[in-house]
C-alpha cells in the first residue's frame, strides 16, 4: 500500500476528541498527515497536540496572511491524496452541501479534486433530522463518501446513532478505499 497525504479537517463537536488518537493512527502508518481546524474544533483538542502528533503547522485561519501570500487555501486543495473531514458536524454538512466558503476548510473542500471522504457525529436527533439527511444525500451525489456514524451513548446521554467511528475503525474504511481504487 502506498503511504498517501491526507488532509484531516476538525469540526466543533465533543467527538473531536477522538481526532488525536486518528491522527497518530495515521502517521503510524507512514502516512503524511495535515490538519486544518475550525473555530469551534478549538473548543474541544488543540491545535498544538495534533501539530505535535502530525509534526506539522495546523492551519486554522482562511485569512492568515503568511499562509495566504501564496493562496495557502488552493496549495491545500491540491496537495491531499485523500480530504478526510473528522467529526463532520451537522453545521458542516449544511455548508459543504451549499458551498458555503466562509472557513478555511470549506473553502479548501470546494477548491479540491481530490476525494473526500466525511464522517458525521452529532446528536442522533441531528442525524434524525431531514434536513441531515438532505444533505448527506446530496453530499453522496457530489461524489463524497459518507462513512456513517455507530448507534450508542452519546455525550448528552442520549442513545443512538451519531456517534463518531474509533479511529481505527477510520483507518480500516480509508485502508478498504485506498484498496478499491
Amino acid at each position: 500500500m502506498h503511504h498517501k497525504k491526507i488532509l484531516l479537517g476538525v469540526t466543533g463537536g465533543i467527538a473531536a476528541y477522538k481526532v488525536p488518537e486518528l491522527a497518530r493512527l495515521l502517521v503510524t502508518e507512514q502516512h503524511d498527515v495535515s490538519v486544518i481546524m475550525t473555530s469551534s474544533a478549538h473548543k474541544f483538542v488543540t491545535e498544538h497536540t495534533l501539530s505535535a502528533l502530525t509534526s506539522k503547522r495546523v492551519r486554522t485561519d482562511l485569512w492568515d496572511l503568511d499562509a495566504e501570500r501564496a493562496m495557502g487555501h488552493i496549495e491545500l486543495a491540491k496537495w491531499p491524496d485523500t480530504f478526510v473531514i473528522a467529526p463532520a458536524s451537522a453545521n458542516t454538512l449544511a455548508k459543504l452541501t451549499q458551498g458555503r466558503c466562509d472557513d478555511l476548510l470549506s473553502t479548501v473542500y470546494l477548491a479540491t479534486t481530490s476525494p473526500v471522504v466525511v464522517v458525521p457525529a452529532m446528536n442522533q436527533a441531528m442525524w434524525d433530522h431531514p434536513a441531515t439527511r438532505r444533505n448527506l444525500e446530496q453530499l453522496k451525489q457530489d461524489g463524497v463518501r459518507i462513512m456513517d456514524p455507530e448507534h450508542g451513548e452519546q455525550a448528552c446521554g442520549d442513545v443512538g446513532i451519531g456517534r463518531m467511528p474509533e479511529p481505527q475503525d477510520i483507518l480500516s474504511f480509508l485502508d478498504m478505499m485506498w484498496q478499491q481504487n
